[in-house]
């Protein structure tokens, strides 16, 4: 095991705990968030990447399909959401999904991820056709979509029950579901910043009860604006508390907070120091999850290849085309291409690994 120059001497324990294969408490998370040492930190959530994932890193081709952009929730940090009849407001009809996937797809896709507004204008029936006609047209892909927040506003809609909404929507071809919604699993942030969205519980129950019916699922965490550290803390215990329950999620996914508008200040953006102390943490706290995830949409490709030796091991997918992040304030590719995903990852001095949703191995690149 490499020798690590702790400068830090508050971290002296934290090393000492992790390499003991302890798990780090609340206290030890903020002692980490409070340091300094950057590099002490990457290098330990190095370790331990190391010792789950060698030096693999995986990716997938895939495509972000938005189905629609209006929304009855206001949260602060959307620039994606319209209002029905507002200029720019779109829902895709079964024709207009079609076409838009053919446009874009190519045969080496192998998972539609698909997320959009809570579309207080069209039925249930609307997005249980939408995994319908995907799957009915493209059956060799996988079907990854809604996050649990639109689970929740789809029960609250039909009056069924989280598990009656997921039932349907697998009979239908649902196959895992992505990990937005979380933002900040705080009520006290909830409260300020999504409203009209699932709550802390409700979030996590819907995932509890997506695992109990056989769908393995993503987590993500929305950092960079009104929360605290120690409210990101308790996100990832929550989230590794579940895990504890159900070995549910297949990764962890950081997901830096855009401003609204692409000319925003540097101010108003996270710092590269912020986003690689928070993926190293990640992968530190997250003891029971396999994979963390450097989204290179919202912190760009060079820190997302920094990042693989900060305790990352994934860095996502093609994606094609991503509007959410886009439609905020993202600067970064929309996509990119399997070739240049692949040469990221190598110039990380890392070895890419193609997978599929499941993080079954489709090609390794030695």
């Amino acid at each position: 095991m490499s020798l690590l120059t702790v400068s830090d001497p508050t971290l002296a324990p934290i090393v000492e705990k992790v390499r003991n294969g302890e798990r780090l408490t609340l206290e030890d998370g903020l002692k980490l968030y409070e340091s300094p040492d950057l590099l002490t930190i990457g290098q330990l959530a190095n370790e331990v990447n190391q010792k789950k994932n060698g030096d693999y890193v995986y990716f997938t081709q895939n495509m972000y399909i938005n189905p629609t952009n209006v929304c009855e929730a206001h949260c602060k940090f959307c620039g994606f959401r319209r209002d029905p009849g507002q200029d720019g407001a779109y829902t895709m009809s079964m024709d207009d999904l079609l076409q838009y996937v053919e446009k874009r797809f190519n045969p080496n896709i192998r998972e539609f991820h698909i997320t959009g507004g809570h579309n207080h204008t069209v039925g249930f029936d609307y997005y249980v056709d939408i995994v319908k006609t995907l799957k009915k047209h493209y059956p060799q892909v996988t079907i990854k979509a809604y996050t649990a927040a639109e689970i929740v506003f789809f029960a609250e809609k039909t009056g069924k029950s989280i598990e009656e909404i997921l039932q349907i929507l697998i009979d239908a071809g649902l196959q895992t579901m992505p990990g937005g919604g979380a933002e900040i699993l705080s009520e006290r942030y909830r409260l300020l910043m999504s409203p009209e969205k699932a709550t802390t519980q409700q979030w996590l129950d819907v995932h509890e009860t997506a695992h109990r019916l056989g769908l393995k699922t993503h987590a993500t965490m929305l950092y960079g604006s009104i929360e605290t550290y120690e409210e990101r803390l308790m996100h990832m215990i929550h989230i590794r508390e579940l895990q504890d329950k159900t070995n549910g999620f297949y990764v962890f996914i950081p997901l830096a907070v855009q401003p609204k508008k692409a000319t925003a200040s540097i101010k108003m953006r996270t710092s590269a120091f912020d986003d690689l102390k928070t993926i190293a943490i990640s992968r530190l706290m997250l003891d029971n999850v396999d994979h963390i995830k450097a989204y290179f949409i919202n912190i760009g490709t060079q820190l997302t290849q920094l990042a693989l030796t900060f305790g990352a091991s994934d860095v996502h997918g093609t994606l094609v085309e991503e509007r959410i992040s886009h439609a905020a304030g993202a600067l970064t590719q929309a996509g990119l291409t399997k070739d240049e995903l692949i040469w990221l990852i190598q110039g990380a001095n890392k070895i890419p690994v193609e997978r599929d949703t499941f993080y079954n191995k489709i090609k390794v690149y030695e």
